[in-house]
């Protein structure tokens, strides 16, 4: 891992986050992370605790494998 973050979007699960990270909602609230350094975001859509991952995507059999490619250049 670089210095920063690193996601790693794991297959038929959450999305994995490690560094140091601020999440926040959409009024700019953020959430009392604790210090964590590593968390998981929900993908599945069926966390009780969105954003943030609580294991139900195993449960609710969520499919998804996701392979790294490069985006095209930005527009500009």
């Amino acid at each position: 891992m670089a210095d920063g973050v690193k996601v790693t979007v794991l297959r038929n699960g959450p999305l994995r986050i490690e560094g140091v990270v601020e999440v926040a909602d959409h009024e700019g609230g953020t959430y009392g992370l604790k210090g964590r350094t590593k968390l998981s975001l929900c993908r599945c859509g069926h966390s009780a605790n969105k954003p943030f991952c609580d294991g139900s995507h195993a449960r609710e059999g969520f499919d998804s494998e996701c392979r790294a490619f490069d985006l095209p250049d930005p527009k500009v």
